[in-house]
């Protein structure tokens, strides 16, 4: 790395947050605040905005972001996003003429994956797979030590594998998707049908914690589901490890454990028997440091 410290900024259908980090994975200093979505001239003013306050705070050596998009990472083009208004820009281009530094860019999922297994539960293996649990499903790739991103940089939209042939809708337009039946949305979907209109993901993890055997057996259920697309993606990609982060991993054991013992059933004999799925370790500022190591990869190659 020829630098010390980059700036970070983690976007999200809510929140932005950002931080300056050091080469070694410290955050020195962080903002956050709310995301405008109310137009892309408005997140873009706000984006722009949040780091110009931070390149007050000293040198800085470059800029990466996580965006929840699809990236040509070949023209650093923005395609289409989830959750915020970004589609159809040269966001990479604009970035760097903006501050007149080196910018990376890439899906969050990603940048999420890239810090994990740099400074989290993945230091030192050199190939696995991040599944982020959200309202949606994120993914991200590590292979040979190296991000994969695809021929384009579109690539490993593990939560749009298809697990369920004709299942429930996917909010991308297909059918069974791992995000369709093992999401925080999918939670939300069973605990209306179990216990009403007003009921969500939170309190089917409650009722479950209390013991009730409707809620414990639903969300065993979206982890075996969980866990079918664990194997599968084991068996196409050999990981060392499985980290499952994001706010809906927070209901623990009664959706990993299912998941564990459906993916060792589905896993391959050469897989199964060094399986492991363990929980990130980084967790809200996963996103922050990831884009601060892909802000890293962009002045590595500038």
């Amino acid at each position: 790395m020829k630098a010390q410290r980059v700036i970070g900024v983690d976007v999200g259908g809510t929140k932005i947050l950002a931080g300056i980090v050091g080469a070694a994975g410290d955050l020195e200093e962080h903002r956050e605040r709310p995301t405008p979505t109310e137009s892309q001239d408005e997140l873009l003013a706000a984006l722009e905005d949040t780091v110009k306050g931070l390149l007050a705070g000293g040198e800085i050596a470059a800029v990466g972001f996580g965006l929840p998009s699809q990236i040509d990472q070949k023209k650093g083009r923005v395609i289409a996003s989830v959750n915020i208004p970004l589609a159809e820009i040269d966001f990479r281009y604009l970035m760097a003429a903006q501050f007149k530094l080196p910018v990376g860019v890439d899906h969050d999922a990603n940048a999420a994956a890239i810090a994990d297994g740099r400074w989290g539960a993945g230091r030192g293996v050199s190939d696995l797979v991040m599944l982020t649990l959200g309202t949606g499903i994120g993914g991200g790739l590590i292979l040979s030590g190296r991000p994969y991103r695809g021929s384009i940089g579109t690539g490993a939209e593990l939560g749009h594998i298809v697990v369920e042939h004709d299942g429930p809708p996917c909010k991308c337009g297909g059918h069974g998707h791992l995000e369709a039946v093992a999401s925080g949305r999918a939670a939300d979907r069973v605990a209306r049908e179990l216990y009403g209109k007003a009921a969500d993901s939170h309190e089917l993890v409650r009722r479950a914690r209390a013991g009730e055997g409707p809620a414990r057996e639903a969300l065993g259920e979206i982890g075996r589901k969980l866990g079918s697309g664990i194997g599968s993606l084991v068996n196409a990609f050999d990981p060392q490890l499985v980290i499952i982060g994001g706010g809906f991993a927070e209901a623990g054991e009664l959706v990993l454990g299912p998941a564990r013992e459906q993916a060792h059933a589905e896993a391959l004999p050469a897989a199964r028997d060094r399986l492991q799925v363990v929980r990130a370790e980084l967790g809200a500022e996963a996103g922050v440091l990831g884009a601060a190591l892909v802000g890293f990869e962009a002045l590595e190659a500038a």
